[in-house]
């Protein structure tokens, strides 16, 4: 296998894991309703999320993918992952800090939401 499709590979992998790990932030609390340890991995994740919404943040994996994807001969982009692939199938161009803080005001309240049921579900 060639030099620059294994790091073509790596950086589709590293897009995967992204979108996988947003994923889980945004919808991980409907599985702590399922299994309760998931909560001690989904609020940590939460966390992480909403503090690189919040502080106009670049998440670790964007950098590595670019870097594979440079490192395959293909062009790196310079926004971050939710700019690039998330804010086009949402809303228009032009991500802002406004619009970070709504996206993780959604975030957080969604996911307060989904663990005020999972608690009373707990309960029970």
């Amino acid at each position: 296998m060639a030099a620059e499709l294994r790091y073509a590979l790596a950086a589709d992998a590293v897009l995967v894991l992204h979108a996988l790990f947003i994923l889980f932030a945004a919808l991980g609390g409907l599985l702590a309703a399922w299994r309760r340890w998931l909560a001690a991995l989904h609020v940590p994740s939460l966390a992480w999320a909403a503090w690189i919404e919040l502080s106009g943040g670049i998440c670790p994996l964007t950098p590595l993918e670019n870097h594979f994807r440079r490192l395959a001969g293909r062009d790196a982009y310079e926004t971050g992952f939710v700019e690039q692939y998330l804010l086009p199938l949402v809303y228009p161009p032009g991500l802002t800090p406004a619009v970070q803080v709504v996206l993780a005001s959604l975030l957080l309240a969604t996911n307060l939401a989904v663990y005020a049921w999972v608690l009373r579900r707990w309960r029970r």
